[in-house]
């Protein structure tokens, strides 16, 4: 597999193989909506050109040249309407608005989900896990619908201010990041986050928070492993070589 080569960016060819295993991964972990729900990467520096997921195709069975080449430059209409038009409403404008951010995962997983519906959705720092989120979520709290507009795309993409990871009120969540491998890591990460969240609140027994500092010192150690998250995309592909290697195709 090829390494990040300027800022970051992968080949486009890398680039799919990668967002292929995460497509096939996250079906395994049941974390995907039938159907629905969308992955992009871009491969252009200003974030233009990116690759997304055909609509309606299961997760399971996503190759790496099922991916989609999108322009925001010069949409092609044809292309358009092959992809499910609330994944051009939010990717376009974050890809656009944030270069920064090279990938883009939105799913609808049981636990993160159930935080985003709670009236303090906060991923309170109460394991390993959840600190690795302290001060770092950004929280929409006014569900608009199906984000099919580029004005709803527009608002999410404000929305994650300085951050890359924004919960998405009453709706799941989505994961921003420089780096494929980062993005999937986070989205394994969160979803077991808010799964020890949401059990520790079932007890109904008072929730003993973290210290902020330590869960600060705890986030910013997060931060300074981004080694063990493409460790484990790599681990993920290797293991998919073996069991699926027509994701690649």
């Amino acid at each position: 597999m090829n390494d990040f080569k300027n800022n970051n960016l992968k080949s486009e060819e890398q680039a799919r193989i990668d967002l292929a295993a995460c497509f096939r991964w996250f079906a395994r972990l049941n974390m995907h909506e039938a159907v629905a729900n969308h992955f992009s990467a871009s491969v252009s520096e200003d974030g233009s050109q990116f690759l997304i997921n055909p609509k309606w195709q299961h997760f399971s069975t996503i190759k790496a040249s099922d991916l989609i080449l999108l322009d925001t430059n010069n949409p092609d209409n044809e292309l358009l309407a092959k992809i499910d038009p609330t994944a051009w409403a939010i990717h376009s404008q974050i890809h656009l608005l944030r270069p920064d951010i090279k990938c883009v995962l939105h799913l609808h997983p049981i636990y993160t989900t159930t935080i985003s519906t709670l009236k303090d959705p906060t991923i309170k720092p109460i394991d390993q896990n959840t600190a690795r989120y302290f001060n770092r979520v950004s929280y929409d709290d006014c569900y608009q619908g199906m984000a099919d507009s580029n004005a709803e795309g527009k608002r999410l993409a404000s929305l994650l201010g300085e951050h890359s990871r924004l919960m998405m009120g009453n709706h799941g969540v989505l994961i921003g990041s420089h780096s494929i491998g980062v993005a999937f890591d986070d989205m394994y990460t969160i979803e077991r986050a808010c799964q020890v969240l949401t059990t520790a609140y079932a007890t109904n027994q008072p929730l003993r928070l973290i210290p902020d500092d330590v869960a600060e010192k705890t986030a910013q150690d997060w931060e300074s492993i981004e080694d063990f998250s493409e460790a484990h995309l790599e681990e993920i592909k290797r293991l998919l070589l073996i069991q699926e290697p027509d994701f690649i195709e």
